[in-house]
């Protein structure tokens, strides 16, 4: 399993999306032809003060090339000097889904798709060139299972009431914010979620803004956790081969993970984090963990 850090340090953090389209046997990646500096690399760029850097990948996605993709796996890093400052670029291998105006016009003239080898000899920078061969280690084509554990909600001890009905603290309200946006980069299509009111409003700003509608599993409750019975609705969504997240619970998640998954068995998000399960053919094909 991956886990994508989004820790804060003297590091400049950047982002970027390695984006496909065609066939996944034979697919085209697109590259961005910046005037400044005269070179192909793929769309990326740097974060903003406190954005994620799934969220930057996409929003730079857009701004430079104007494409609509479904994230996938991430890829590896790179890691080089930039004005004697350490920068770091994540990037993310994605599926093309449509193709719309880009509207950064300054720093990018010109957006080209070409078959990987071409690609391979036209990218300018040895480290971009190096993330082909990562993409040619897996199939590109995957669909995201999405383990979501709620946000921060407070002490349970120091609510009265049902703990069912115990909601996000101010923290967690800010961590559903995050989530609504970078949760956008998978284009998920069903959410699923426990009743409890802290896993359902951890969604709802995603839902509202996707337009979802959140179906309520007790299985997936600590009241009315069912190992069998929420393994099986996790497999089943796999199934349908559609991009859809699961809200849960700290107590609960762990044990999912590892039926779904043993190599990223046992897995603990803390809260407002999520596991993201790529999946082909309903197989596991890796995971990445990330932080809120």
């Amino acid at each position: 399993m991956t886990e994508r850090d989004t820790g804060r340090d003297d590091t400049i953090r950047a982002a970027g999306v390695v984006v496909w389209r065609g066939s996944p046997a034979a697919p085209e990646i697109a590259l961005v032809h910046r005037p400044k500096y005269d070179d192909w690399s793929f769309p990326k760029g740097k974060l903003k003060r406190g954005e994620h850097p799934v969220a930057g990948a996409l929003r730079e996605l857009a701004e430079e090339t104007g494409i609509v993709a479904e994230f996938g796996r991430s890829l590896p890093s790179s890691h080089y000097l930039k004005g004697g400052r350490p920068k770091r670029v994540d990037y993310w291998l994605a599926r093309m889904v449509a193709e719309g105006s880009r509207t950064d016009t300054h720093e990018v003239d010109d957006v080209a798709w070409m078959p990987v080898d071409e690609a391979a000899r036209r990218l300018s920078y040895e480290w971009d060139a190096g993330l082909l061969h990562a993409l040619g280690e897996a199939t590109p084509a995957t669909t995201p299972l999405v383990l979501v554990r709620h946000g921060l909600a407070g002490n349970r001890q120091d609510w009265k009431g049902d703990d069912d009905d115990r909601p996000l603290d101010r923290h967690g309200r800010g961590q559903a914010g995050v989530l609504a946006a970078v949760l956008g980069a998978f284009r998920l299509t069903e959410l699923v979620s426990s009743p409890s009111r802290r896993c359902v409003q951890t969604l709802e700003p995603y839902a509202k803004r996707a337009g979802l509608p959140i179906r309520l599993e007790a299985v997936l409750s600590e009241s009315g956790y069912d190992a069998q019975a929420s393994l099986r609705l996790a497999t089943e969504a796999m199934a349908l081969n559609r991009p859809v997240a699961l809200c849960s619970h700290g107590k609960i998640l762990p044990e999912l993970i590892t039926g779904l998954d043993e190599r990223a068995g046992g897995t603990r998000l803390a809260k407002g984090a999520f596991l993201v399960l790529h999946h082909a053919g309903g197989d596991v094909v890796a995971a990445d963990g990330y932080e809120v």
